[in-house]
């Protein structure tokens, strides 16, 4: 089974580390045309030489955006132009006690994990539909699910990306887009080290510490480690391609069997 993308264009965004690196790499792997996003100029243009390096022949175009304004939807877009896949990657995530996320904190989770994606969706998805083809990808959360006490306002964020997803689905059906989302389970990333170090004994090693992390904030996990951003991305590579034409309104889990059901 061969994932082949040539010919299509693939935006992600917050593409310049982490899991969204690893999405923009290996859509680009499988031959599509890659938009790197990030807000910063610097950002941008070291995610994309350091992708040229891995992937001399992949073509690779930079889009330096806050995508959770329309401005720099709108930005993102011309960078892109027609956009055969979109990735909504980009998302903030923080513990805070419950009683201490203000109006403010609540507004800043939504606008940058919700708003953001259904604006661009909102942008691309007709042009899709015009053209028979698409994919929309949204990356999800297994607090979508289960709710962490420690970011409440994180879960909820996430869960609205669910339902988000599964109406846009409906409104591509019998087109030939599909519109999915993809529930992450907890993921080594730089930012998921700085959350651990939050919530364990910055003392620790880092393997301690993630072992510990594991152990007493996420002990649903079946994998007992965290997941590596490239296990993600070949999912999300996979529900980008021809391959998945007959899956679109799921949430689809790479969760390391962290959510305690069988259906999502």
């Amino acid at each position: 089974m061969r994932i082949d993308l040539t010919g299509r264009t693939a935006a992600v965004t917050g593409s310049t580390g982490g899991i969204g690196y690893a999405i923009a790499r290996g859509l680009a792997d499988a031959g599509a045309r890659v938009v790197v996003n990030g807000r910063s100029d610097d950002s941008v243009s070291s995610a994309i030489e350091r992708m040229r390096a891995e992937l001399p022949e992949a073509e690779l175009v930079a889009a330096v955006a806050d995508v959770t304004t329309q401005e720099g939807a709108d930005r993102l877009r011309e960078s892109a132009g027609d956009v055969d896949v979109l990735v909504n990657n980009l998302g903030i995530f923080g513990a805070v006690p419950p009683l201490e996320i203000d109006d403010d904190e609540w507004r800043r989770f939504f606008e940058t994990n919700v708003l953001s994606a259904a604006r661009l969706i909102r942008m691309t998805l007709p042009g899709m539909i015009d053209r028979g083809w698409g994919r929309v990808l949204s990356i999800a959360s297994d607090s979508a699910l289960v709710i962490p006490e420690e970011m409440i306002h994180y879960g909820a964020s996430k869960t609205a990306l669910l339902a988000v997803s599964r109406g846009f689905a409906k409104a591509a059906a019998g087109s030939g887009v599909t519109v999915n989302s993809v529930i992450a389970g907890p993921t080594h990333t730089p930012g998921v080290e700085d959350f651990v170090y939050q919530l364990v004994d910055r003392s620790l090693p880092w393997e301690e510490a993630q072992r510990e992390f594991m152990r007493v904030h996420r002990p649903q996990s079946l994998l007992k480690r965290l997941i590596e951003p490239e296990e993600i991305a070949n999912l999300v590579c996979y529900l980008a391609s021809p391959l998945a034409s007959a899956t679109t309104g799921a949430a689809v889990r790479v969760d390391g069997g962290y959510v305690d059901s069988i259906v999502p």
